[in-house]
């Protein structure tokens, strides 16, 4: 009978710590790849000087992936956390103050930074182009105007043979199917730089209430999260198109549109093409580094061209030595990790405005001190 009480008493024991262990577990039951795990203020900023988080652009993501890989090669004692959860997220999180940096394709508005506390810096880490792919077989060499998109987008134009499209596509055999648009459902930079552009270059057709990082597609088309998930929706879907950043086309081996330029040239989305568009972009930076480069001039320049910004508070609510990590991580990205740009088909950022990024992170402070000599 002891024997038997004993035995009870130890599995009780063996259960209780068990139960103990499992309760201080810091798995977290949320899937590994959702996206929106940051978004719900679960991710804070770690008090080690060491590991960086930051949050936002999906549009930078191969770059940033690559980047941050890179750095902790050269750098063992810092790691960089960086969640793709879309622009949008990432300003969220940066005024939460749940990440360390965020990184946007769209400027902070002034009513988003009086949220955050007090002035952020907007720093350039790359240019890239916003691609529009389609899924649409046998035709590939595919040519629109920036009035046949944003008719698509308004669902004006519903079929692929629309006279409109086929105009620009003689010889091209187009079918007689439904044209069915992915646009991003998330608060997306992505989508900021493709309503810019249409706003710009078809004024008529896309106004400017339809501008920005959040838009109401009045029912038209389908919505996936992240640029990985307009490009997965465009290569599931026959007769879809979606716009999405270039890199995630190359990726995927995806076909994009040739798409009209300011200077009546159809141009395809490219290394080159995004760079001599930003080339032009570049001539009038302004002091804060919101640089426009949609919709430049040139015959070789691809028309939809973004910037993805690092936002940092001007002002640091954190330890010097993290600071002085995290703003020499960003140094180094828009200087010497600029080479691995062009290899992800983003355009570098040339040395001028190198310089001036530079210049903008030796502005930050903790307690009032410059963090960066």
């Amino acid at each position: 009978m002891k024997l038997k009480k004993i035995g009870v008493l130890l599995f009780a024991l063996v259960m209780m710590f068990s139960l103990a262990a499992c309760g201080s577990s810091s798995t977290s039951l949320k899937p590994e790849g959702d996206k929106e795990a940051g978004a719900s203020g679960q991710q804070k900023p770690s008090g080690e000087a060491g590991l960086l988080n930051g949050a936002g652009s999906s549009f930078v993501n191969p770059l940033f992936s690559k980047m941050f890989s890179e750095y902790s090669k050269e750098h063992t004692d810092v790691k960089v956390n960086y969640q793709a959860i879309g622009s949008g997220g990432g300003i969220k999180q940066l005024t939460a103050k749940t990440v360390d940096f965020a990184a946007s394709d769209a400027p902070m508005k002034e009513d988003e930074i009086k949220a955050a506390g007090g002035n952020v810096l907007h720093i350039p880490v790359t240019l890239g182009g916003v691609a529009i792919a389609y899924n649409l077989e046998g035709v590939k060499d595919l040519k629109l105007t920036p009035a046949n998109i944003a008719d698509i987008y308004s669902g004006k134009v519903k079929k692929w043979n629309d006279p409109q499209i086929a105009a620009n596509n003689k010889g091209v055999k187009l079918p007689d199917t439904d044209i069915f648009p992915v646009h991003r459902s998330d608060g997306s930079g992505t989508s900021h730089i493709f309503t810019t552009y249409l706003n710009k270059a078809a004024a008529d057709k896309w106004p400017k209430e339809k501008v920005g990082k959040s838009i109401k597609w009045d029912n038209v088309g389908t919505g996936a999260k992240g640029n990985e998930g307009v490009a997965g929706q465009v290569q599931n879907t026959p007769g879809s198109i979606g716009y999405i950043e270039l890199a995630y086309v190359i990726q995927n081996n995806m076909t994009a549109a040739q798409v009209q330029n300011k200077d009546g040239q159809f141009v395809a989305p490219s290394l080159d093409s995004v760079t001599a568009a930003a080339q032009g972009g570049l001539a009038n930076v302004p002091e804060d580094l919101k640089i426009e480069l949609n919709d430049q001039p040139g015959k070789d320049s691809y028309p939809i061209v973004g910037t993805t910004w690092a936002l940092v508070p001007e002002d640091l609510g954190m330890d010097k030595a993290k600071a002085e990590k995290m703003l020499t991580m960003l140094q180094w990205t828009v200087t010497d990790g600029q080479k691995y740009a062009s290899d992800l088909q983003y355009a570098p950022l040339p040395k001028e405005l190198q310089d001036k990024c530079v210049a903008q992170l030796k502005k930050v402070k903790v307690d009032g001190q410059p963090v960066l000599k």
